[in-house]
């Protein structure tokens, strides 16, 4: 009996993570997919296929134009297929366009000229991106924001905010000359802070002060995985001064402008400490991993949740397609500027070993990202058990 009530736990929680995962994953590769296709169509090139996840079709159907939408078995991405492409990831196929009459090739992807090309490739992340502001404005705009006073409620014992000199009434006001309206927007300065100095300017007693401190570096393994970030040691004052904030329109945009460029310069920050060593690759999620972040966020948070995460997701979706590793939109964008500076286009030798390497590079990220999720959920599962 224990053995089936089990495994009941294990496919409801299976499901509980699938479903929210794939709304989640869905929409952001849709809307992706979509920018590519939109202006992919304003430039006259013709459109084989438009298919929602890899692998055989599920079901579909031809529009008047005559492409084939589609939804694919494995759920893990998609593709636009152009006309004279080899594949999904706009690998020209030479052969094919040097069969093709004067007419087909007026609408093939590889003949286009270079700016129609870096035009339809770059629009995949331009549209993530706006996707990503649009959502963030949205919540603001409508759902307001909760702020709490940027005041020091408590200092705790043998904390960074005690060796700094802070005292319990202290109101923060900037950080690094950057103002500071909340106590949101102090904690979020301090945890992506950690091991830095930071010059906090605070007012006590009507004088403004300048404090030194360091925000120590703690790690913790939440229901979303495992989380490092600089901690500074001070309470914040009780719930009940929380007050809801409405925003116009505008504001909301700005606001929504800025939480986008936030995770870009994070994840740019972190993926620079990663490389110089100050960071460790452990937090790196892959497929399993935002499965897991998308079932607690919707239990947590419900619809509201996971279009925040939606947005998070898109963010990082349209970052890492413009980085230059051949098979992403940044590896052809790659292509297209030594194009451009050549006046002549890399050879399809050239092309097809720097796909090769791409795909190669790209495979190895997932598998290791994969890794990373098996080890957190097997120490998740430890947690739990003791």
């Amino acid at each position: 009996m224990d053995f089936l009530t089990a495994m009941g736990g294990t496919a409801a929680g299976f499901f509980g993570n699938a479903i929210p995962f794939l709304i989640v994953l869905s929409v952001v590769v849709f809307v992706h997919e979509m920018g590519h296709f939109l202006v992919g169509r304003w430039c006259g090139v013709g459109v084989h296929a438009f298919s929602l996840g890899f692998g055989p079709e599920l079901f579909g159907f031809n529009d008047r134009h005559g492409t084939r939408w589609k939804l694919s078995a494995v759920p893990l991405g998609g593709y636009v297929k152009f006309h004279g492409d080899a594949n999904g990831a706009s690998v020209p196929d030479s052969e094919a366009v040097a069969r093709m009459t004067p007419q087909e090739r007026a609408t093939s992807f590889a003949t286009q000229p270079l700016a129609k090309r870096a035009a339809i490739v770059v629009a995949g992340p331009v549209a993530n991106f706006l996707l990503a502001i649009v959502l963030f404005s949205g919540a603001i705009y409508f759902g307001g924001r909760y702020e709490i006073p940027a005041r020091v409620e408590a200092v705790l014992p043998g904390s960074a905010a005690e060796r700094a000199g802070f005292q319990q009434g202290d109101i923060i006001r900037a950080i690094d000359g950057a103002k500071v309206n909340n106590f949101n927007d102090m904690q979020r300065a301090v945890t992506t802070s950690a091991g830095s100095s930071l010059a906090i300017t605070v007012e006590r007693a009507g004088e403004t002060k300048i404090l030194t401190a360091i925000p120590d570096g703690v790690e913790e393994r939440t229901p979303f995985g495992r989380h490092r970030f600089g901690r500074l040691g001070i309470r914040s004052p009780e719930g009940r001064e929380a007050k809801l904030v409405q925003y116009g329109l505008v504001q909301s945009v700005g606001h929504g402008l800025y939480e986008t460029y936030f995770v870009v310069d994070r994840t740019m920050d972190y993926i620079g400490k990663l490389v110089t060593g100050r960071e460790s690759a452990d937090q790196l999620s892959g497929p399993i991993g935002i499965a897991r972040v998308s079932g607690e966020v919707a239990k947590v948070g419900g619809a509201g949740g996971l279009i925040g995460l939606i947005a998070l997701l898109s963010v990082s979706i349209g970052l890492l397609n413009l980085f230059p590793v051949p098979l992403l939109d940044g590896g052809h964008l790659l292509f297209y500027a030594l194009e451009a500076v050549r006046g002549r286009p890399l050879s399809e030798r050239t092309q097809e070993i720097g796909f090769r390497i791409g795909l190669a590079l790209v495979l190895f990220l997932m598998l290791f990202a994969a890794w990373n999720d098996v080890l957190n959920l097997g120490a998740s599962w430890s947690s739990r058990g003791t």
